[in-house]
């Protein structure tokens, strides 16, 4: 069940991140770590995969120091669930915080 929980944190991290910039695998899991998450590259590249096939995000392959590297970029799709992902956090953090500081 934690795991299930994780997962859509990082989730809303890899939408978040895809919607400032393009990201790539070891980027995302090197920024991951920074929030916490011990995430590797068999985790991550299916759940991008997935996402993009879900329509959430967009992949573009180019070659970096001689190396293919996937590049990803939110679309209109992510941007919209992303918007709902931030109410509904926002909606249970006044809930769960706000309510227990009262």
């Amino acid at each position: 069940m934690l795991r299930d929980i994780h997962l859509a944190f990082i989730k809303m991290h890899i939408l978040y991140h895809a919607a400032q910039e393009e990201v790539f695998g070891i980027g995302l899991i090197k920024e991951l770590k920074r929030h916490g998450y011990k995430l590797s590259p068999g985790t991550l590249y299916p759940t991008l995969a997935k996402m993009q096939e879900s329509g959430l995000l967009t992949c573009e392959c180019r070659t970096v120091q001689h190396k293919q590297r996937k590049y990803y970029r939110i679309t209109r799709a992510g941007e919209e669930l992303l918007d709902e992902v931030k109410e509904k956090l926002k909606e249970l953090y006044d809930e769960i915080v706000k309510e227990n500081d009262t």
